[in-house]
């Protein structure tokens, strides 16, 4: 793409009057949706919230462990880093199985592992032992974000899926809360202790698990299914299989660089989330731009690989982004301040400075890795391939870097919808009010 067509292209598309007729009153957007869109959605939101309260079991009671073991407390946040360096693994892992699969057993089945390892967490009596269940944890819980994500947003209407994914992220801030105030009011009341908090978070989980069980397979995923069996185009398991691995091999290929600006992406974000936790108002102005990034990696993934796609990019920028810690405490090494403490002065390190130099720099990254990049808003995920089909590499992103051929006013790429996704909406949102009725 050529330097004037790039800048451009960084202009604030118009937006047609199915973009405009989409910004509906949330109200209104929380009564179009029938029940088992909702049961979809909590679904999501609950895997993802457990997800949060088996991680930040260890966060919360690393004093109790160090006591327990006999160790440091950077011994301990040892299995922190380790769950976080695994989680790419189960990403990779659950993703490939999730689309290729479903939605539903590969979520159930994470989920079933992630509540087994809780539980064996809290019988573990040795520190080699602790650490090698929370290793294993990573690659539970490097599953679940992709696979939640899908399951919660791919069966909404086009129109609710930003503000659901604001909602959906908050799942993790929900899950934190629930680990909180279990560790503040029944960990010190419990002989267990420490153990009881991971007890609980096994049995949450199954819980999670079951409902997700009783639910039925997604309705997006079926119904791709049985046009592919239609068209004749899904046969016996070997050649499903040897498809499938053909498709992600072409679209690795085709799209790497896509793979890397989510994955640059999403190092920012977790950056941003990682060195800005401890400052409440700066936590709360994260969290609003996180919410939005469920949707927009989705949106942005090859509609074959909607679980892969994202949960990998996400744990990437995750594994990249959990030396945020390491870095302010060397920085803080070296930038100093001097406190008043006792009546005597005292040097510190000075964190609020260099919190304050890191979230900055990393801000200045994101706003231009956001910029450079585009969106496929409004992305009908109805309309793809299953990655067990020929095409299935193929992403709406085709769209975007072929410009030339469509223009910019009538393709639908770049954060609005053209002619044609217009007729396709005005479908969706036909159904949804016939479904309802």
């Amino acid at each position: 793409m050529a330097l004037p067509e790039f800048l451009t292209s960084l202009a604030p598309p118009k937006r047609s009057q199915a973009d405009k007729d989409a910004q509906l009153n949330p109200l209104q957007l929380l009564m179009s949706l029938n029940r088992m869109q909702y049961l979809l959605f909590l679904s999501g939101f609950l895997a993802w919230s457990m997800d949060a309260y088996d991680f930040f079991s260890v966060s919360l009671t690393v004093p109790l462990l160090s006591t327990q073991f006999g160790r440091s407390t950077h011994d301990i946040t040892t299995s922190i880093t380790l769950t976080l360096l695994f989680r790419s693994v189960g990403a990779v892992i659950f993703g490939v199985i999730s689309d290729r699969y479903g939605r539903k057993w590969p979520l159930v089945i994470n989920l079933l592992l992630i509540s087994i390892l809780e539980l064996g967490s809290g019988f573990v009596n040795t520190y080699r032992q602790f650490l090698a269940v929370r290793s294993l944890f990573g690659l539970g819980m490097g599953g679940i974000w992709g696979q939640a994500a899908s399951t919660a947003l791919e069966n909404m209407p086009v129109e609710c899926r930003g503000l659901f994914s604001g909602i959906l992220q908050e799942g993790y801030a929900f899950g934190y809360l629930i680990a909180a105030v279990v560790d503040l009011k029944m960990v010190p009341k419990n002989k267990h202790t420490w153990r009881s908090l991971f007890w609980l978070g096994s049995g949450l989980s199954l819980a999670v698990a079951i409902f997700r069980a009783v639910l039925p397979e997604s309705e997006l995923f079926l119904r791709a299914r049985e046009e592919a069996r239609a068209r004749g185009e899904l046969k016996s398991q070997a050649e499903k299989t040897k498809l499938f691995l053909h498709e992600v091999n072409v679209m690795l290929k085709k799209h790497w660089l896509l793979c890397i600006y989510a994955v640059l992406l999403m190092t920012g974000f977790n950056f941003l989330s990682h060195g800005s936790q401890d400052l409440y108002p700066t936590f709360v102005g994260v969290q609003g731009a996180w919410g939005v990034i469920p949707i927009h990696l989705n949106e942005l993934s090859p509609p074959g690989f909607r679980s892969t796609f994202p949960g990998v990019a996400y744990q990437l920028g995750n594994m990249v982004s959990s030396a945020a810690s390491q870095i302010e405490a060397t920085a803080g090494d070296h930038i100093k301040t001097t406190i008043i403490e006792g009546g005597k002065a005292t040097v510190v390190p000075d964190y609020g400075k260099v919190q304050g130099i890191l979230i900055g720099v990393v801000a200045a990254f994101v706003i231009f890795m956001t910029v450079i990049g585009t969106e496929n808003r409004a992305r009908h995920f109805e309309k793809s391939k299953l990655a067990i089909e020929e095409g299935a590499s193929e992403s709406y992103m085709d769209e975007a870097f072929n410009m030339a051929e469509g223009g910019r006013a009538d393709a639908p790429v770049g954060g609005h919808v053209g002619e044609k996704s217009e007729e396709i909406m005005t479908e969706d949102v036909d159904r949804a009010s016939n479904e309802k009725n």
